[in-house]
């Protein structure tokens, strides 16, 4: 039995994500959204992730992109001329006769009436230091990509987290003003019997009524808070927002661990925090950007090859019958740059520059981290002290109501004391799945600035 649940709610979500947008409605509403179930859907609907996960499929391409400039490069061509008027040229007329004065000339037609032309070039870098420099630096680009999905997730994440958590207490709010409201209505009745018994006044059972009745607007605003939590539940998840979602978790406290000390959870921050990690591996490409702009003084060195051909033929002449003579070369060729006009050097200092801004947002990244990373754990720390304080308290403010409420059914206790043991009772109650509330967010506030891995 411990078994077939998993394997069941792991069908129901593999269901879940193949079933088109139109129809999540009415699978959302077949079974309860845990939230683990609501972070799985999360992550495969969210727009940013796909944004995330498109960036990273491009800095694969760039990479592609920036191996073409070492492999070999190979073109054709080929061309057709059709001579409208042949193409002349003027020769002295002496060249022809002799005895012929030296200022004629004779014009002789030297192109045919038609002409075609066909060729393949090859071309590959032999040494091209600037192209290697190039590739390694989109080689960072790609992990730089991976961190930055890491981070949108890690933010996804978080943001179902959080809305989640706003919709379970939306719901248990909404609860404790209903149950404030049924305890009330049982006063009301109790009031009005011992009113025709003669134990208590007739305003007592207005202020019954009134205690019922202004519990009313308050139920309508909890009833509103649950269906806006639960609308940006949806929209977090990427799920369409007409789907019927029933949650199926509660709002309580987790048992997963965390650092003791500041010290220990800024060392795992700093091993793990992926927009840190981004921003190391952006040092690393600038590095190789100084390199690439330094590698412009070096030499380049290629060789190249050419095969071509090409035929000439007036018409009357058949085509099978024309002439495609061959030719081909090959060779090498060596480029050095000699003055730029101190472009080269500009571009080496920008280079040094921009490697120099971001080590400077780096070492700023981690002393915000080491900030944030102290107010998390505080955080923390307090949640869970308000949690063991506000366990104890309602159950001590259970039993003022109850003793209240049987000393006012005896006639030996006051209404103002029984109204001030329900707002207690209620004010322990709120204040409790508060604290829960917030050490929940601070759990999920906590792993974000842990940088900790979303479990797939």
């Amino acid at each position: 039995m411990n078994l077939i649940r998993p394997v069941a709610r792991f069908i129901f979500i593999i269901f879940l994500l193949t079933v088109p947008s139109r129809l999540y409605g009415a699978v959302l509403s077949s079974a309860p959204l845990t939230l683990d179930d609501a972070v799985r859907i999360g992550i495969q609907k969210s727009r940013a992730l796909e944004i995330a996960r498109l960036d990273r499929d491009m800095a694969g391409q760039k990479i592609r992109e920036t191996w073409s400039e070492v492999l070999p490069q190979i073109s054709a061509s080929s061309s057709y001329t059709r001579s409208l008027k042949s193409s002349i040229l003027f020769f002295p007329e002496s060249v022809f006769n002799p005895g012929a004065a030296s200022t004629s000339f004779r014009s002789i037609p030297v192109s045919s009436d038609n002409a075609a032309r066909a060729s393949i070039d090859l071309r590959q870098t032999l040494f091209d230091w600037s192209a290697f420099a190039g590739i390694k630096a989109a080689s960072i680009v790609r992990k730089m990509s991976e961190e930055a999905y890491r981070g949108a997730e890690a933010n996804v994440v978080a943001d179902i987290k959080i809305a989640y958590f706003d919709a379970l207490i939306s719901k248990e709010q909404l609860t404790l003003i209903e149950q404030s409201m049924a305890r009330w209505e049982q006063s009301r009745k109790d009031t009005r019997a011992m009113f025709r018994q003669g134990v208590v006044a007739d305003i007592d059972t207005l202020k019954a009524w009134l205690s019922v009745e202004n519990l009313r607007p308050e139920l309508m605003q909890a009833e509103n808070r649950v269906a806006t939590s639960m609308t940006r539940l949806k929209n977090v998840m990427g799920i369409p927002v007409e789907s019927s979602v029933v949650l199926g978790g509660k709002l309580e406290i987790t048992s997963a661990s965390y650092p003791a000390d500041v010290v220990t959870a800024y060392r795992e921050a700093i091993d793990s925090r992926p927009e840190l990690r981004q921003l190391d591996y952006q040092v690393q490409a600038e590095g190789e950007k100084v390199n690439a702009a330094r590698a412009e003084h070096f030499p380049i060195l290629s060789a190249f090859g050419k095969l071509e051909s090409q035929t000439a033929f007036n018409d009357g002449t058949s085509y099978s019958d024309a002439k495609w003579p061959a030719s081909s070369a090959v060779g090498l060729q060596l480029t050095m740059p000699l003055f730029t006009g101190f472009r080269i050097s500009a571009k080496v200092e920008q280079a040094r520059i921009g490697q120099l801004q971001t080590r400077t947002r780096y070492d700023e990244l981690k002393s915000a981290i080491r900030a944030e990373i102290e107010i998390r754990v505080l955080n923390y720390r307090e949640s869970q002290k308000r949690i063991e304080v506000q366990s104890k308290t309602i159950s001590v403010a259970e039993r003022s109501y109850n003793i209240s409420r049987l000393r006012f059914k005896e006639g030996i206790g006051s209404r103002l004391e029984l109204t001030d043991a329900e707002l207690q009772l209620n004010k322990a109650k709120t204040n409790y799945f508060q604290a829960v509330y917030d050490n929940l967010a601070a759990t999920v506030q906590l792993e974000k600035a842990l940088g900790r891995r979303v479990a797939k």
